[in-house]
């Protein structure tokens, strides 16, 4: 599973605002063991939407080469506790620096954490080799 993460660059990431509408974004997600870290800003929509429902899905995909598919639902909240920014800067396996240059102190910068409750791991857009993990 991680190794095909590794793979997908971008992600979509599923939101629901507040009016029950669904919303999808790329992000680049980073795991560390099961968890799920995107990291962000806490006035984006999608830090919003998320204090008010953590219900998120995740799709990285992997082509045209395999055709890889990993879905990943999960409960997600937004983060802002200094503890917790500065140790996860470290984890993210991407620059943050290039978004937020004041670094992890950042009132600007906060992180979403992702528990996942269903993964899905696939090929062929989900027809073929379906395994599929639940909390």
């Amino acid at each position: 599973m991680e190794a095909v993460a590794k793979k997908a660059i971008w992600c979509a990431l599923a939101t629901v605002t507040a009016n029950h509408e669904a919303r999808v974004r790329m992000v680049h997600p980073t795991w560390e063991g099961d968890i799920l870290w995107i990291a962000t800003g806490p006035q984006t929509a999608k830090a919003r939407e998320i204090q008010n429902n953590g219900a998120v899905d995740i799709q990285f995909q992997v082509a045209p080469d395999d055709f890889v598919h990993l879905l990943v639902r999960g409960k997600a909240s937004v983060l802002q506790d200094q503890d917790t920014k500065s140790r996860i800067w470290d984890v993210m396996d991407y620059d943050l620096a290039q978004f937020w240059p004041n670094g992890p102190t950042s009132d600007d910068f906060c992180v979403i954490r992702v528990e996942p409750l269903r993964v899905e791991l696939s090929y062929m857009f989900g027809t073929m080799n379906q395994r599929v993990w639940k909390a």
